[in-house]
């Protein structure tokens, strides 16, 4: 069976705590596979299958169970009074004021309770009112590239293999789809309507579904880019889509609820604050975006950067722009204990580029680790400090 051991490992490390485990993320990324690996690992370390209780709403087996009281019944009469029993609910947010059902079994002092959910509306409903603290997030993403190798198998180029990744992708089903390139753009666009549709228009009641769509694709074609909402909703409206900044900015907040977007903020390296405005924003999965707008040469610097930016997610990091006066640092990434600066190019062997992508990394007043990425293989190790790492070698690497 396949691995997500990144996610597993967290789910192991709180198991039988009285924490609620939430695991969130886009749809499809592995939510209800990664309950199936824990699942099997519960049952590997001797729990008794009729001590869990696993519930996917998106079943038909469960279309019965649709409010809270229905669900509290259910459980309760599947529990066992001996022992610990562990409930798995999948994509939870199905059933009406799910919240008072889970915050009730929470007080049950034989419950292990772990839910997914595919919006962020999970979190800013009653549960965070109504446990205060008593939860963690676990924030799953789709397949990294080094799970994308242990998926898909590393025979053969990396160097394709890393292109392949970047063209098609990281959702798991992809892997799957190997050797039938043509089935790949449909899967792909039947995730994209399935978010649009569910965790957004119905979601959100959103009135004018075809802005919304062309926002996406928009905001697909700039990935990287500094974006305000002003700036945005000028563009849509100079093509014809007349609209305002208000419901520009409340569609990005719905896309970011649903996990397709990802917003990085700027960070002021000199004034050591986050800056309110012009922030930068990243597509969840590149396979997606691709589908949508297809490859442009012009986008390949901002396709590497987008997938540095989740892979640093993945590493436990905060992300955020560095600005420095008119100079700007990709990423500013930053654990409790580490800050490291990262500038991404597609190459680094042009003295313009080398020269545009170093200045930011010299100029920053502190000696925090820095750090170039490019797809480059070349002895150069070093510039005075600033780390030059192949950006496949860092993707593979466990730093």
């Amino acid at each position: 069976m396949f691995k997500r051991d990144l996610y597993l490992e967290k789910l192991k490390a709180f198991k039988d705590k009285s924490l609620i485990k939430v695991i969130t993320g886009v749809r499809r990324c592995g939510k209800s596979f990664l309950l199936g690996l824990f699942e099997a690992h519960l049952l590997e370390s001797g729990i008794s299958a009729s001590s869990i209780i696993r519930m996917n709403f998106e079943s038909l087996a469960f279309e019965d169970v649709r409010d809270y009281r229905d669900l509290n019944a259910y459980i309760k009469s599947k529990m066992s009074p001996d022992g610990m029993n562990y409930i798995l609910l999948d994509e939870v947010q199905q059933v009406t004021e799910w919240e008072r059902a889970v915050n009730s079994l929470r007080l049950e002092k034989n419950t292990d309770i772990y839910l997914t959910g595919s919006n962020a509306w999970l979190l800013s409903s009653e549960l965070s009112t109504l446990l205060s603290g008593r939860f963690v997030e676990i924030k799953m993403l789709p397949l990294s590239f080094a799970e994308y190798l242990d998926f898909n198998g590393r025979d053969g180029d990396l160097s394709a293999l890393f292109n392949q990744y970047m063209e098609t992708g990281g959702f798991p089903g992809v892997t799957e789809l190997r050797g039938q390139k043509a089935s790949i753009g449909p899967f792909l666009n039947g995730i994209y309507n399935t978010i649009i549709m569910k965790d957004v228009v119905q979601r959100g009641s959103v009135r004018d579904p075809a802005l919304l769509d062309t926002l996406v694709r928009f905001m697909a074609g700039n990935i990287g880019n500094i974006i305000s909402t002003k700036k945005v909703s000028d563009y849509l409206t100079s093509s014809g889509r007349k609209t305002t900044s208000d419901t520009i900015d409340n569609y990005i907040q719905m896309l970011e609820n649903a996990f397709i977007l990802y917003r990085a903020r700027r960070y002021d390296l000199k004034g050591k604050l986050h800056l309110k405005t012009q922030e930068k924003y990243y597509f969840v999965d590149t396979g997606i975006r691709n589908d949508l707008i297809g490859i442009r040469n012009k986008d390949y610097g901002f396709v590497l950067e987008n997938i540095v930016y989740f892979e640093l997610l993945r590493r436990g990091y905060e992300v955020a722009i560095g600005k420095l006066g008119t100079l700007e640092v990709d990423f500013v990434a930053v654990k409790p204990d580490r800050t490291v600066y990262y500038q991404v190019a597609a190459t680094m062997l042009s003295d313009e580029v080398l020269e545009r992508e170093l200045k930011p990394l010299r100029d920053i007043p502190d000696n925090y680790e820095k750090v170039v990425l490019s797809m480059d293989r070349t002895p150069v190790t070093d510039y005075n400090g600033i780390r030059n790492i192949n950006l496949i070698d860092f993707l593979l690497s466990k730093e």
